[in-house]
């Protein structure tokens, strides 16, 4: 059949798609390229990959020679090549490796490195706190047991002398029981020697009080009534003339009458330094 010259004009828009021109080789590498790796070959080498298009048969195309003038061959050859590296390998080759790149430590980064300073100092304050409360605990258990350990060697040595009796045993017995001071003992000593010679059973038959039908009695030389409205109530059942009642008796009215400085002084003293009594 006879061909119109439009048909003939029509022919070459016929061109097969692998031979399309550079726009189509440049669309065929395009897709290429998004394809698997088994459609292609790429090149690694340190930040960057160099992409080969290819044919599923694994060799380049015709267009590709045409358009780029470089085969897949040429292409693997410029990529193949060692790249220097700034570090040496042992043997004194190039190692073939980047050296190490070396970051900045993000300025966000080290402002919490910055501000959990202050929190890891507070810490190590918090924890040197705590070391001295538990030194300071330490210290008060270890004088709370010395204290415990002194008073009950100071009531070891008054059970004994309250056990070997006397004067001695009834002043520390009648201090203890009135929760007074043992540091009273020698003035409150001085005072009974003064006033009955350490004679619980001594009475005073001469001076007004006797006169007036109410004579002293006792170790501190109490009148009856002065007996009955100070002797400790724990012997208030007691006579008068027992050791520890009397004594109780005469220290209780002579605190609330001239005060405790005169039982540590051992009773009240004249102008010329001479006992006269409480």
């Amino acid at each position: 059949m006879a061909t119109t010259p439009a048909a003939t004009a029509a022919a070459p828009s016929l061109r097969s798609p692998r031979h399309g021109g550079p726009a189509h080789a440049a669309r065929r590498a395009g897709t290429r390229t998004a394809a698997t790796g088994a459609a292609f070959g790429v090149l690694a080498s340190g930040a960057f990959a160099a992409i080969v298009p290819t044919t599923l048969d694994g060799t380049s195309t015709q267009a590709d020679a045409e358009e780029g003038g470089t085969t897949a061959a040429t292409t693997l050859a410029a990529y193949s090549a060692n790249i220097p590296s700034a570090t040496k390998a042992t043997d004194g080759s190039t190692s073939g490796f980047f050296s190490p790149v070396s970051f900045a430590q993000p300025s966000a980064a080290s402002g919490a490195l910055q501000a959990a300073a202050p929190a890891q100092d507070a810490d190590l304050a918090s924890m040197g706190k705590a070391h001295e409360i538990a030194t300071k605990i330490a210290a008060e258990h270890a004088k709370a047991a010395a204290a415990e350990k002194a008073r009950q060697a100071e009531r070891a040595r008054i059970d004994a002398i309250v056990a070997q009796g006397g004067l001695d045993g009834w002043i520390a017995e009648a201090l203890d029981h009135m929760g007074l001071s043992q540091s009273y003992a020698s003035g409150l000593k001085r005072i009974i020697l003064k006033e009955s010679n350490g004679n619980p059973h001594a009475i005073n038959n001469w001076d007004s009080n006797a006169a007036a039908g109410n004579p002293s009695e006792g170790l501190m030389q109490v009148i009856p009534s002065t007996f009955a409205a100070y002797v400790h109530p724990d012997f208030a059942d007691r006579a008068i003339t027992d050791p520890i009642a009397n004594i109780t008796a005469g220290v209780r009215y002579m605190i609330d009458r001239y005060g405790i400085d005169t039982l540590d002084a051992g009773g009240r003293v004249g102008s010329h330094g001479g006992y006269i009594g409480y």
